[in-house]
């Protein structure tokens, strides 16, 4: 190794590549993480997860969300809200999450360059700086490629930025419009959805699928379009786009979505969220030997290990789950498989979180997999609104479901739709982990009032089924 100018290069400083540089160089390595943007933390940080979320907490608080139970529909924190309003929350949050991730790379002695890099063969890169400001040539022993992805983009759709979005420039619009159309009802087509009718806007989402979302458990889905049409929204599920065309009316330019069917949707402006491809062009792969997918994707190992031996892969350019979670840890899982480290692998208990407006998370097997599957299993259930802590924060539409085995009353899995979701479902992933039982919920004392009480109502509520 000591032939080569660094042990490691990571290409791309989001989750993935964050997470790869920081494992790597706590192994005492020599590396070096390539961003060809002026700042770090990729899509996830700066158009993306992190925005998106920011701006979904400052929606709930803004529209009184949490508090119509207790003060009616009408109540809200501010009677007219302006894009700007939520911006004003969501700008500082990215700037001190690159500045937290910049100070982790420069702590742990990771050199940070901004440039393109790009393959000259598996084991040299070339670094081009913008501005003419030349190319830079490094040869590694190790590479991960930890670029991310992009919006794919329909050549036939206007994507203007003034009437027709992609998910990562919807941040980028003027105004909140009246009405919105989205095409594609994936996870981020779901979020922005529900954000947006949380605000008021009446929304229509598109999806050729005849259901939401359906890696999800069927029952949590069907509480979540109950939700959404409670917001208004129209969804027109089975239903694929022929045609999308601006229009102009008086001076007021809208949308038109025209479906196969012969629908026709009107809106003021439209999301096109119809997946995303792998951020793979221009690093010349072809020359280090490495194969993408017709979406960009890069296939590889159990290990995160290409075709090539030397170059691994990780974070959403590998494809589903796509999560910022589950890049963090592939990144590092790669760094240590490149350097011969043992690390521990869970990929069966990946925790999943969707920040739909109701939120949603899950870990472990669905009942349509146990069904297919032919494993024994009972349900159980709690409600919220059975709980003091649920009327506290204003959240009587939340449930948690558990899935266990019949005879051996293991925990199979654990699916939460409402309030804080995405944190109570980590006290079902330890006792999946630990091949806990659910009489584990019966006997463990909870904090009073919490919602994580519904864990132990919901393990009676599946022994008392079981027992009858």
């Amino acid at each position: 190794m000591a032939d080569f100018d660094f042990d490691m290069v990571v290409i791309g400083s989001g989750p993935a590549g964050h997470h790869a540089a920081i494992q790597a160089a706590k192994l005492r390595k020599r590396v070096m993480l390539v961003e060809r943007r002026p700042l770090v933390g990729g899509i996830c940080v700066n158009v993306g997860t992190i925005p998106s979320k920011t701006m979904r907490e400052a929606v709930l608080y803004l529209s009184g969300y949490r508090e119509h139970a207790v003060y009616g529909e009408s109540y809200k924190v501010k009677d007219k809200i302006t894009l700007q309003d939520l911006l004003l929350r969501v700008d500082p949050v990215v700037r001190h999450e690159i500045d937290v991730m910049r100070h982790q790379l420069l702590r742990n002695g990771v050199e940070l360059v901004h440039a393109a890099a790009s393959f000259m063969d598996p084991h040299s890169l070339n670094l081009t700086f913008g501005e003419g400001r030349g190319v830079r040539r490094v040869t590694v022993d190790k590479v991960v490629i930890a670029v991310g992805t992009e919006a794919t983009r329909d050549p036939n759709m206007p994507m203007d930025g003034e009437c027709v979005y992609s998910s990562d420039d919807i941040l980028q619009m003027h105004d909140l419009p009246q009405t919105l159309t989205v095409i594609g009802a994936g996870v981020i087509g779901c979020e922005y959805a529900s954000i947006f009718a949380a605000l008021g806007v009446r929304v229509t989402v598109v999806d050729k699928r005849p259901r939401l979302l359906p890696f999800v458990d069927a029952e949590i889905i069907e509480a979540l379009n109950y939700h959404l049409r409670e917001r208004r929204v129209l969804l027109r599920l089975g239903e694929e786009v022929s045609r999308v065309e601006l229009v102009s009316d008086s001076d007021r330019h809208r949308v038109k979505t025209n479906l196969v069917s012969g629908k026709q949707i009107l809106s003021d402006k439209v999301l096109c969220s119809v997946g995303r491809t792998g951020a793979t062009a221009g690093l010349e792969l072809e020359m280090a030997g490495v194969k993408v997918d017709s979406r960009g994707r890069i296939p590889v190992d159990e290990f995160f290990r290409t075709k090539v031996a030397n170059i691994y892969a990780a974070g959403d350019v590998v494809g589903f789950p796509s999560l910022a979670a589950t890049s963090m840890e592939q990144g590092r899982q790669a760094s240590c498989h490149a350097f011969g480290i043992a690390a521990n692998q869970s990929r069966g208990l990946l925790p999943y979180g969707i920040y739909t407006i109701p939120e949603i998370s899950f870990v472990g097997s669905t009942e349509e997999e146990l069904t297919e599957q032919e494993i024994p299993y009972e349900t159980g259930k709690a409600s919220y609104r059975e709980l003091p802590r649920g009327q506290i924060v204003g959240d009587s539409i939340g449930f948690v479901k558990l899935l266990f085995h019949r005879e051996t009353r293991a925990l199979l899995g654990v699916h939460i739709i409402g309030e804080n979701a995405v944190e109570l479902v980590h006290i079902g992933q330890a006792v999946l982990a630990l091949g806990g039982r659910v009489d584990y919920f019966v006997d463990t004392v909870f904090n009073y009032p919490t919602l994580a009480q519904c864990y132990k109502s919901a393990a009676f509520d599946g022994l008392n089924r079981l027992m009858a």
